[in-house]
């Protein structure tokens, strides 16, 4: 438990919140919690005030008979009938809380994983790339979706408890009040262990984040089919195996020690609660031998303890349980308030289409690194020209590409299309006009056309408009073999899904750039490094008459198709060291020559 009451109750403040994500989820179910906790609250009170009354009627009606030989049943009869219906209607309301608890539990489930998914739409890429993202992601993702319907199961519990305390309250008060005191007081150890034991719960589920990150990866890397080839081949996975068995020993003692104290100290604290009761049953039968109360009264009230006490331990332990379900809410509510760059532009056309594309003194380094990844890039690209980057693996190549397509911003210098600084575009403009094919690109476990189709979400479903893509892509040949076209299923997480090789996927990839009919700025970015030499320099020689009257951007460690382009830059250490065109490079004698000589002399 914190330090002072204070703090905890401060950790209270997203109970508001989440009673509201509730009933905006469905107020409908929301009212029918409300109606039969109150219920489910007072009918138990009920139910021991008519059990009462049947014992002391049957006395009375026993004492009757004694002495005059008649049976007087009706008034027992009624009674019996009054708490048959009156725990009918109880069992009814738990009936009714239990299906409205599971109806809303599986909304809320999902309401809450679309807040999560829609805060992931709009983050930057930068924060994807970091790790304590990440881990606020998976401590999101874990915990805090089932997190607001057990709060409000917990309110209402609590609600429910209290109204059956008052009605308790009020019946025992008859006896003493001295009872109702005793009755609260007893629950309190056992809500102070719990609470503190909640904490200490919360504090080791944050800390754990990468370790518990870690044995996920490792579950996805055993078990999934794009890691297999490499895990039997190389016999990886008994090592992976027991790193995976390793993390979860070291979990599982955190979690044995934590649940070892925890019960224990609930035990302890527990028998506080249980000499309470049987202290409270002396009470009773004493007074009940004294001849102060009535039998019947004596069954009440040993009734009234037993469920009072049940029902202060049950909201002691609603409070704690809030005290937890805040905590763990806690973790949504950074994640969903993970603070997003304002999206400053809003405009779609600059002031001078003919301009192209401009980089001015652009130099850009990634959060959390000292070294930049560009420094002082100065380059320009009209309208109908072809540009080739060329540099060696971390160079920067990619890091420029991912600048002009707005996913990341400078952080000194500026970037203009069309004459006008990106940060005025709209972002939905600004890659409207730009088609592009990652050398990590993504392989949906789709059909053929949704892969496809993935390059223009607003054609998505446009069989049309797949096939011309795929043509300009060449790969619709190899489409036109397979068993159902467009519709056969790709990959194998899913029934009948055929699996392509790298080139074939990367032609998919090819025809996904260019179902941007409208956009005149194509990116290649290694896009046939799982082709031959051969098939690359078909596919950009189709690529450059696709393009003649684009922007087209080449990135390749292949020289044989670097040297069509107008412009060749070479980027070494994030700046860029050569520029021209292949004859130009070639003449200076310098890097590019270099290179392009290596690998030319490994093809004689």
């Amino acid at each position: 438990m914190p330090g002072n009451p204070r703090e905890f109750l401060a950790v209270f403040r997203y109970s508001r919140r989440a009673l509201e994500l509730v009933w905006r989820t469905s107020r409908p179910l929301t009212l029918v919690l409300a109606v039969f906790t109150l219920l489910a609250g007072v009918l138990p009170a009920a139910v021991a005030w008519v059990g009462a009354l049947i014992i002391d009627a049957v006395v009375a009606a026993a004492g009757v008979y004694r002495e005059t030989g008649v049976v007087e049943a009706q008034p027992v009869m009624l009674l019996v009938a009054v708490e048959g219906a009156l725990v009918g209607a109880l069992a009814g309301a738990q009936r009714a809380l239990s299906a409205s608890q599971s109806l809303l539990r599986a909304q809320l489930g999902q309401r809450v994983n679309e807040m999560i998914l829609e805060k992931a739409l709009q983050l930057d890429l930068a924060q994807f790339e970091d790790a304590e993202f990440y881990d606020k992601l998976t401590r999101a993702r874990r915990e805090a979706s089932s997190r607001p319907l057990s709060l409000v199961t917990r309110t209402f519990g609590l609600a429910q408890n209290g109204i059956s305390l008052v009605s308790y309250g009020v019946l025992l008060a008859q006896f003493s009040g001295w009872a109702v005191l005793l009755l609260v007081l007893a629950g309190l150890p056992s809500f102070l262990a719990e609470a503190k034991f909640s904490g200490d719960a919360f504090r080791l589920f944050r800390w754990r984040s990468p370790e518990t990150r870690m044995q996920m990866y490792l579950e996805t890397v055993l078990a999934r089919e794009d890691h297999a080839k490499e895990v039997q081949l190389f016999a990886l996975g008994p090592r992976l195996l027991d790193r995976y068995r390793a993390i979860f020993r070291k979990l599982y003692r955190e979690d044995r020690n934590l649940t070892l104290r925890r019960d224990g100290w609930g035990f302890v604290f527990g028998l506080v609660g249980t000499v309470t009761l049987y202290g409270a049953y002396a009470w009773v039968a004493f007074t009940t031998i004294a001849g102060r109360i009535t039998l019947g009264q004596m069954t009440m009230y040993m009734m009234l303890f037993r469920q009072g006490q049940a029902a202060v331990s049950a909201s002691l332990s609603a409070i704690s349980g809030m005290y937890e379900d805040n905590l763990y809410l806690s973790t949504l509510y950074e994640y969903l308030e993970t603070p997003v760059a304002p999206r400053t532009g809003e405009l779609s056309q600059g002031p001078d289409p003919a301009d192209g594309i401009r980089f001015e003194q652009v130099s850009f380094t990634y959060p959390g690194a000292e070294t930049p990844a560009l420094r002082d890039i100065d380059l320009h690209i009209r309208p109908g020209e072809s540009l080739a980057l060329v540099g060696e693996n971390g160079a920067g190549k990619t890091t420029l590409i991912k600048l002009l397509a707005g996913l990341y911003t400078p952080t000194a210098g500026r970037i203009l299309l069309d004459g006008l600084d990106l940060r005025e575009w709209d972002p939905e403009a600004l890659r409207r006009r730009i088609g592009v094919i990652f050398q990590d690109f993504a392989r949906y476990q789709f059909t053929v056309g949704e892969n496809i189709g993935a390059g223009d979400v607003s054609h998505f479903e446009d069989e049309a408009r797949w096939e011309q893509a795929a043509d300009q892509g060449m790969a619709l040949p190899f489409i036109e073999t397979l068993p159902g076209r467009f519709d056969t299923q790709l990959g194998k997480w899913f029934k009948d899904g055929r699996e392509l090789s790298g080139g074939q996927w990367q032609k998919i990839a090819l025809a996904r750039a260019f179902m941007r009919s409208g956009a005149d700025i194509l990116v290649l970015d290694e896009p046939t490094a799982a082709m031959d030499a051969a098939a690359e320099a078909k596919i950009f020689e189709h690529f450059r008459q696709l393009t003649r009257d684009r922007i087209a951007i080449l990135i390749s460690h292949r020289f044989s198709t670097v040297r069509m382009a107008d412009q060749i830059v070479v980027i070494d250490g994030g700046r860029i060291v050569e520029r021209g065109s292949h004859a130009e490079l070639m003449a200076l004698d310098g890097i590019y020559a270099r290179l392009f000589s290596l690998q030319a002399r490994g093809y004689r």
